[in-house]
């Protein structure tokens, strides 16, 4: 008989303790499925931000090749320039030296 009142005796002891304790479970996995969905969420916003980075970077690099080729044709105009520029040299030192020359006859004419 004694041993028929055990179980009884465990089970008034232990069934309000394992209630709790599967209560406590359950609060538990509330709270990690609330940190699951928290943790889903700022991956999301997370993948969200990467790929608008991503876009702006793209974006971006698009505008400094933009940029280039505008610089390279501004530099192709300058260059073109350069080179008129070069070209007129010889000639204006061949005007300079004719004015120097029609300068000294014209000195030596009117000395004379």
């Amino acid at each position: 008989m004694v041993a028929e009142k055990i179980p009884g005796w465990i089970e008034r002891l232990l069934l309000p303790r394992l209630t709790a304790i599967e209560g406590e479970l359950r609060a538990v996995n509330a709270r990690m499925d609330s940190i699951n969905a928290r943790i889903d969420s700022t991956n999301e916003k997370i993948e969200s931000l990467r790929n608008e980075t991503r876009i702006e970077i793209s974006g971006v690099r698009m505008e400094i090749a933009s940029l280039k080729t505008g610089l390279d044709y501004r530099f192709e105009a300058i260059n073109t320039r350069l080179d008129s520029i070069e070209k007129r040299i010889p000639v204006i030192e061949e005007l300079t030296a004719l004015k120097i020359k029609i300068a000294d006859i014209e000195k030596r004419m009117a000395v004379a």
